[in-house]
């Protein structure tokens, strides 16, 4: 058994990754799409033959995210060193940017000390270890969607794809999860929620969610097998539900005004990470106690 300064060490080191990566999620998330609307618009101008600048459009693409500084959104003074310190810079900023005294979102610090739980996580659940490496990989991504569709109600492709074939290739070389188990996991998370979206638009007339779900929800069945996918969305049904009701109570959100899904899908898939065994069925058992 490992010493017990090494596990603490384990803990440490992840949990201070974990905050380095929230960091990074946070500003990745903001700045991703608008990297995306910019080169959409620089598309429609070219198929157009069209300047962008005619069609009120972006006229100059985004920089990519390590190419910009970081710096406040209102008076876009760049931010220094240590004020980019993973909840400590917020703290010693009292919460407001040093120039401009506009107060910093709260989310900021919040994500950073999430991701820092997640990644503590993920050191209990695994010793160091390429496994382990792969799942900070896995919650990373799954964060950055849930804020990039919280704010856009966006679920962008080029990161729901290469999840999806990350999480197949992962266990075709790691037999964490069957090979077979991560195909149909993949198959059946996007089928499934085609076919609800199918069905709903046949009743309703109208979308009931964006195909980046069914993405997110078939790179969720690649990684863990398509054993969890119905509590998965059962899951995220649940706090949806919850969180939805709780919105409209108290934040007297408009009930027809457009809800993500991925958060919550998000939501559903990080407590099947830290609470169900890939390729495990055993969650049936609660359903046979109920």
């Amino acid at each position: 058994m490992a010493d017990s300064s090494e596990v603490l060490g384990w803990y440490f080191w992840m949990g201070l990754l974990g905050l380095c990566m929230g960091s990074y999620l946070n500003a990745f998330a903001m700045r991703h799409p608008k990297r995306l609307k910019s080169q959409w618009d620089q598309e429609v101008a070219q198929y157009l033959e069209r300047t962008p600048e005619s069609l009120g459009l972006s006229a100059q693409p985004q920089a990519t995210w390590f190419k910009q500084r970081s710096a406040c959104p209102v008076c876009h003074t760049q931010l220094t060193w240590w004020q980019l310190i993973p909840v400590l810079g917020y703290v010693l900023l009292k919460g407001r940017c040093h120039h401009c005294k506009t107060p910093i979102s709260l989310r900021y610090p919040l994500v950073e000390l999430l991701t820092a739980g997640l990644f503590a996580g993920i050191a209990h659940m695994s010793v160091p270890s390429w496994h382990a490496l792969a799942l900070t990989g896995l919650v990373s991504a799954l964060i950055a969607l849930a804020l990039i569709d919280l704010d856009s109600l966006l679920l962008p492709d080029d990161l729901t794809l290469p999840l999806m074939w990350a999480g197949l290739v992962y266990n075709a070389l790691s037999g964490h999860v069957g090979l077979a188990d991560s195909l149909w996991g993949a198959v059946a998370g996007y089928l499934s929620l085609w076919l609800v979206y199918q069905i709903f638009f046949l009743l309703t007339g109208k979308e009931g969610m964006g195909f980046g779900d069914f993405k997110l929800l078939a790179a969720l069945g690649a990684w863990l097998g398509w054993q969890v996918l119905l509590p998965v969305v059962l899951l995220a049904s649940l706090s949806g539900a919850v969180i939805g009701v709780g919105l409209m109570v108290f934040k007297g959100h408009d009930r027809h005004q457009p809800i993500p899904f991925g958060p919550y899908l998000v939501i559903g898939g990080l407590m099947a990470i830290y609470c169900l065994k890939p390729g495990s069925t055993q969650w049936l058992n609660l359903l046979t106690v109920l």
